[in-house]
């Protein structure tokens, strides 16, 4: 009996338990389910505005998209500068942080030390955003994009790529990795060249990957393209004939500039040293300085023109009138002004044939120095020519309050002030335009600038006339000639200032003239610095690249002769200076 009622209890015992776990199970679930239920009203009514701002962070993104830089071409459309698409390679660094074992692959992929990578990554662990590669070989960007490794983005940026290379260098210059104009054209022009960055929201899933773009907020706008004043042809002429001076009397540096006498373009513009803005390696100061803007020198014979012409303006002078040299020297002070021989009474057409610095300095000396200084000033020595050239060079005209004789003296013949090739292509441009100054263009014109007049047309005509006798047989720059064409113009030979005065080893060889004389329609000045192969004259070294350029381009541009006679016999006759 007692121990079927133990059996009893000991049922119920277990009945009682099995409720009791029962319960507590249940209200452990109903616990379980309100801890969930308030986790869900947290999640879905407290936190959501955080939760979504995090979830955005993470796969929304706002990007950049780059925009097309303009094009720079020459008058007739050649491309001088362009822009073609690359890849640059990018990474999120926390996103590749979670996944260290893709760094090692990246690493092989780009071709450089893991160990490396994985520092400079961590290093910008706090970023959103890190350049790796900028502007990558597409066949790594396909080799990339094939991997799918988290974090890991390309975007689309644009190189800039110079078809001629060298031949315009110095003119167009160059941009730097985020395409900002650095040098010339591209820096000069750079507000108009450079577009606006466009801007678009992208979703990405949890590896990193771009899903979708959810939203282009902006479209990129491209630059605009420029087209520069140059002729390629006639670029391409006289690059090759100033190089080919400057290698055979392996000078320093050499540079031309050809300028359209009607407009005030600049239809070509070289410098020796060059470079190769697309190599990296050859962009180095001493040799992507544009010379022929930023580089002064002393003019020498040939600013002779310049002060001809503010003779025939002061009225004391006539393009008949006559100079006594005798007794082939002229004493200012100390300085015993010299030519190469007694040149007696001379005309105006022989000082500027035969360049005589004696009769030179004695019109100065006979000149108002405020007179001579206003003409000079008026031709634009001293104030840049308006090109808008980075860095150009105003040259040096002191004022005529500082003068003393002797400095109008050697002024007469080009010691003493300084300009620069195109300061002195824009002053001849101006003879050769009637007397009227144009600003220098370095961009294609649609319109004629407003000119100014520095000259009178008479007087301009009668200083052509005469400077046509110095590429006469008998004249200092008879190399210059070109057949079918009557040219005016002035050689200039320099010494080179050194310290405690000017060498005698070291010259500066100048030719300047006009084309054709008859109705000028290019300027071309020629500057070959240091010649040191023997011949240092700027009738010699300098004329013939002269003649050449303007051979060249007047059958480019179809500039018909004015000059029929056959002066090849008559071309044999040496040239004195």
């Amino acid at each position: 009996m007692t121990r079927r009622k133990g059996r009893k209890l000991t049922k119920r015992g277990r009945q009682q338990s099995f409720a009791a776990r029962s319960y507590l199970a249940l209200g452990l679930m109903a616990v379980a389910c309100a801890v969930l239920m308030g986790r869900a009203v947290q999640l879905q009514l407290v936190d959501q505005d955080f939760l979504n701002h995090q979830a955005d962070a993470r796969q929304l993104r706002n990007i950049e998209l780059s925009s097309h830089r303009g094009t720079i071409t020459d008058r007739n459309g050649e491309a001088l500068a362009v822009s073609t698409p690359v890849d640059s390679l990018w990474v999120d660094p926390g996103d590749l942080l979670n996944v260290p074992d893709e760094i090692p692959r990246l690493a092989r992929l780009l071709n450089e030390n893991a160990n490396d990578l994985k520092a400079r990554i961590s290093r910008n662990a706090d970023k959103n955003f890190l350049y790796l590669k900028r502007r990558i070989n597409p066949s790594v960007a396909a080799k990339v994009v094939t991997a799918g490794i988290p974090g890991v983005h390309l975007q689309r940026e644009y190189r800039r790529y110079y078809p001629v290379g060298q031949v315009t260098g110095h003119l167009i210059g160059f941009t730097n990795i985020d395409d900002i104009g650095q040098e010339g054209i591209e820096l000069a022009f750079d507000h108009r060249l450079a577009g606006k960055p466009g801007k678009a929201l992208i979703l990405k899933d949890r590896l990193g990957r771009v899903v979708d773009v959810v939203e282009r907020r902006a479209a990129p706008e491209p630059g605009q393209d420029i087209a520069t004043s140059i002729d390629l042809r006639i670029q391409y002429l006289a690059y090759r004939e100033l190089t080919r001076a400057v290698q055979q009397h392996k000078a320093r540096s050499g540079s031309a500039v050809v300028v359209d006498v009607t407009t005030g373009e600049v239809l070509a513009l070289v410098n020796q040293p060059t470079y190769n803005p697309n190599d990296g390696a050859d962009k180095v100061p001493a040799r992507y300085r544009n010379r022929a803007i930023t580089d002064i020198f002393e003019p020498g014979s040939s600013l002779k023109p310049l002060v001809i012409a503010a003779a025939l303006e002061s009225g004391e002078y006539r393009p008949d009138s006559r100079v006594d040299t005798n007794p082939g020297y002229l004493q200012v002070g100390i300085k015993k002004i010299e030519d190469s021989e007694n040149l007696g009474r001379i005309n105006l057409g022989t000082v500027l044939a035969r360049s005589s610095n004696v009769a030179a300095s004695k019109i100065a000396l006979s000149l108002e120095p405020e007179q001579l200084w206003g003409v000079l000033d008026e031709f634009g020595l001293g104030r840049p020519t308006g090109s808008g050239f980075p860095g150009e060079s105003a040259g040096i005209l002191s004022h005529f309050g500082n003068w003393r004789d002797i400095s109008r003296a050697t002024l007469a013949y080009g010691y003493g002030l300084s300009v620069t090739p195109l300061q002195l292509a824009q002053a001849y441009a101006a003879i050769g335009s009637g007397g009227l100054l144009r600003p220098v263009s370095l961009l294609r014109l649609n319109e004629p600038q407003f000119p100014r007049r520095v000259l009178s047309e008479r007087n301009a005509r009668a200083v052509l006339d005469l400077m046509e006798n110095v590429v006469a047989p008998d004249g200092t720059g008879y190399r210059a000639a070109v057949p079918g064409y009557r040219i005016a113009g002035k050689t200039g030979t320099t010494q080179k200032a050194t310290a405690g005065g000017y060498s005698a080893e070291r010259y500066t060889a100048t030719f300047v003239g006009l084309a054709p004389a008859g109705n000028p329609r290019l300027a071309v000045v020629v500057v070959i610095d240091e010649p040191a192969n023997g011949e240092y004259y700027g009738g010699k070294v300098a004329a013939p690249v002269f003649a050449n350029i303007v051979a060249g381009a007047t059958r480019i541009l179809a500039i018909p002769p004015d000059d029929m006679r056959d002066r090849q016999g008559e071309l044999t006759v040496a040239a004195r200076e």
